[in-house]
């Protein structure tokens, strides 16, 4: 079975990912931030890099200082420790799933940058440990490798939403297409990179598979058939970190 390498601050935190992977046959390593991280230790034998949600990407890695109104809430070891693994992992082609935070990196790492706050994305509540989502609709484009992924023929979803921060057209890296939006707004919902094999990025959470349409839950089936054909590839045609 693949080894898919699950990036968070912390294994706990991680634990919605890690059970999505391990209950469809996958097996996990955990990254977090730590002195002396070791990038090619940590893709040692890896077949797939899976990016989960948490904590805002620090502007300062987009070209500006935080808003004071924006509730910015960064770590900034963890974005320098997924920056260097998700640079990796492309120049690899490894197969690559980028979940909320992990889509907003992943424009970041192409170039794009992100507002650093936007209403009506998650549900206001005191609970912050595991506060419910909100809800709302997603158009996802078809003929897009995302669209193929979720199968179905449908064009609108409606899926669950826990983020402040995100990005429109204008914040969009040019190399990266956007394959989903929500309707109402233009927040980017999804990204995917056209000269990577397979790199995906949805800002909605399918690791809380009971609150997303069955097909987005194909997204980890994916991941796995990917780093499963990655893995067993030769380091020659894998290329050079």
């Amino acid at each position: 079975m693949p080894l898919i390498l699950v990036t968070s601050s912390s294994e706990g935190k991680a634990r919605p990912y890690i059970d999505s992977v391990t209950r469809r046959g996958g097996t996990v390593r955990v990254a977090v931030p730590s002195a002396g991280f070791d990038v090619e230790q940590a893709l040692s034998s890896v077949g797939g890099l899976l990016l989960t949600g948490g904590e805002d990407v620090h502007p300062r890695f987009y070209g500006q200082g935080i808003d004071p109104a924006a509730g910015v809430e960064a770590d900034q070891a963890r974005d320098e420790m997924e920056f260097a693994l998700l640079r990796s992992a492309l120049a690899a082609d490894m197969p690559v799933l980028a979940i909320c935070r992990g889509m907003q990196l992943l424009n970041v790492t192409f170039g794009g940058s992100l507002l650093q706050d936007i209403p009506g994305h998650r549900s206001e509540t005191e609970n912050r440990k595991q506060p419910p989502a909100a809800v709302h609709p997603v158009f996802v484009a078809p003929g897009s490798k995302l669209g193929a992924i979720i199968g179905g023929g449908a064009v609108y979803h409606r899926v669950n939403s826990q983020h402040h921060q995100g990005l429109k057209d204008p914040q969009k890296a040019t190399a990266l297409l956007a394959s989903g939006y929500m309707p109402e707004d233009g927040i980017i919902e999804a990204l995917e990179s056209p000269v990577h094999s397979w790199v995906i990025g949805v800002q909605c959470h399918p690791e809380r598979e009971d609150e997303v349409p069955s097909g987005f839950l194909n997204l980890f089936d994916g991941l796995l058939d990917r780093a499963e054909d990655f893995a067993s590839s030769t380091p020659a045609s894998r290329g050079s970190p």
